[in-house]
């Protein structure tokens, strides 16, 4: 899918991951929109994209809240036009530190679930409508090696992980003939604030830099569609064209 002029929506947009994603995006033409909790961390990175020449905007609103989905549709297609590329990145480890999925108080698997995957689904209902009125969307889902691995005391984290691949799987197999494509994508291990609460003894010279998984995840983007829709792909295994 070309990058280039089109409107893309990035939950978890102002750290790690997502700030990476709107970095590379807008340097590419796109028009970035931005989500995430803190304003003033949202206004810095969009203040940096725009100083760089990009374009984008930044909402502030926690996609775990069912009141913030519609204005943050809304708000999306008002700033940068109808989304053409969805990265649903936005994501809790649940509890820290991390603890077994036995000493796991229900609200807060309750809590990560709203997150990483009601959230989600609840974004995808709203937007992807109009993508299947226009015949064309890329939706990303942003998934985990816990996803597929039973890691102990990753329980809330992991399962919520899962649950997102087989709604990417499930969503791709309903939509199949509308032209909106689903994804799921594991980034791997990276050196981010959310990888330190979860293993803060972890040696940060072995970990990926965000810098380095976004410009394969646009390569992802670039090809989206050689890859059957619904699939879970690993960013390890990218070539990054040069």
């Amino acid at each position: 899918m070309k990058i280039q002029n089109t409107s893309v929506l990035i939950t978890g947009g102002s750290r790690g991951l997502g700030l990476a994603l709107g970095t590379h995006l807008a340097a590419g033409g796109a028009r970035v929109v931005l989500v995430g909790r803190n304003r003033l961390e949202l206004d810095a990175v969009v203040a940096g994209i725009r100083r760089r020449g990009g374009d984008a905007y930044g909402i502030a609103a926690d996609v775990g809240k069912k009141e913030d989905i519609y204005p943050i549709a809304a708000q999306a297609a008002a700033l940068a036009g109808p989304v053409d590329i969805l990265i649903q990145n936005a994501s809790t480890l649940g509890p820290v530190p991390l603890r077994l999925l036995m000493d796991t108080e229900c609200e807060d698997l309750e809590r990560t679930l709203q997150t990483n995957l009601i959230g989600p689904f609840r974004l995808a209902k709203v937007i992807v409508g109009s993508m299947a009125l226009r015949g064309q969307g890329l939706v990303i889902h942003i998934s985990s090696d816990a996803a597929v691995e039973a890691y102990s005391s990753w329980g809330a984290y992991g399962i919520s992980k899962a649950a997102l691949d087989h709604m990417t799987r499930i969503f791709a197999a309903e939509l199949h003939d509308t032209g909106v494509q689903f994804l799921s994508i594991d980034p791997g291990e990276m050196d981010t604030k959310m990888h330190a609460d979860a293993m803060p003894d972890a040696n940060r010279a072995t970990l990926a830099k965000p810098d380095e998984v976004a410009a394969r995840i646009l390569e992802i983007i670039n090809r989206s569609r050689e890859i059957p829709n619904g699939q879970r792909v690993t960013v390890s295994a990218v070539e990054v064209e040069r």
